[in-house]
């Protein structure tokens, strides 16, 4: 490992102020900002993955936002390959670097490297894709629950693409996805340093909802209906989206839809901070305690 590198991981559930944090510690540290967010990847959602504004881009070099097409197939395989190489690129510039984001398994790729699960048959893809469409994400939530409680427990059960995973590898092996994660970390020539923010529920839940509000008086509504004819996309089916999609499909009316998306993004980030609270390697401080951290990375 090359000590004299170091990647600091600014981590926390949304709407925490990660964003804010690391363009001041960006500042501080004369570098560059690495996106782990897996929402903030498409420049179609400009609204909906409440990504930086454009004065804070402006103030700091940042990788991975908005540079990619819903259209295209990306996924967390090539973000591991992606981000490392960038990663050790500029690391040839900086001896710091700033990883920021909320997206659990995304900043496991950077750290640990990701499982060898083996690929599923086409068919039997097929077969459950074809059941998912008749059947429903109800169906598919009990169907994962039954097969692997720990993964249904500490995944995100709205988002089919990963429940679908789950029960490919089952049917494809017999055995449960976790089988196949590895037990050794893959090591990394850098240092990694996590600092999570920790924040009172309530006062996150306020910030959600304020989020929210704003998001919509910004143009959220207009936005998810250009993107309503590509519903279907998984890089759509997501939080502040899928809800307005319903009610661009008569399923619920507007306001319903808001309320929804604001308590999906509080079950949301409950998910993250019982995601995050696992990894004991996590340095917590409380939010606004800006003074604190940067005296804890000088110290690192």
């Amino acid at each position: 490992m090359n000590t004299t590198k170091k990647l600091f991981i600014i981590l926390g559930p949304t709407a925490s102020g990660k964003t804010a944090l690391s363009i001041e510690l960006a500042k501080k540290l004369n570098t560059e900002i690495i996106s782990c967010d897996s929402r903030q990847f498409y420049k179609e959602l400009k609204i909906g993955s409440a990504p930086p504004s454009k004065e804070q881009l402006q103030k700091i070099k940042h990788h991975f936002i908005q540079h990619l097409s819903i259209k295209e197939n990306y996924n967390i395989g090539r973000f591991e390959e992606d981000s490392i190489k960038k990663i050790s690129s500029l690391f040839k510039i900086y001896d710091n670097l700033i990883l920021v984001g909320g997206s659990g398994l995304y900043i496991d790729a950077v750290c640990n490297g990701l499982d060898n699960i083996p690929q599923t048959p086409q068919e039997i893809r097929d077969r459950i894709n074809n059941e998912f469409s008749e059947k429903g994400i109800n169906w598919l939530q009990e169907k994962v629950k039954k097969i692997d409680l720990d993964f249904y427990q500490k995944s995100d059960i709205s988002n089919p693409q990963r429940l679908k995973r789950c029960l490919e590898v089952y049917q494809n092996t017999g055995e449960k996805i976790s089988s196949f994660y590895k037990k050794e970390k893959r090591k990394r020539d850098f240092k990694i340093i996590k600092i999570g923010i920790s924040i009172e529920r309530e006062k996150l839940y306020n910030r959600i909802n304020q989020r929210v509000d704003q998001m919509i008086k910004n143009g959220l509504i207009d936005e998810a209906k250009k993107l309503f004819q590509y519903q279907k996309l998984n890089a759509l089916n997501t939080v502040g989206y899928k809800e307005l999609f319903d009610f661009f499909n008569n399923k619920i009316d507007i306001e319903t839809a808001v309320e929804d998306i604001k308590k999906n993004s509080r079950r949301l980030s409950k998910r993250q901070i019982t995601w995050f609270k696992r990894d004991k390697q996590i340095n917590w401080f409380k939010i606004n305690k800006e003074n604190e951290i940067i005296k804890f990375i000088l110290k690192s």
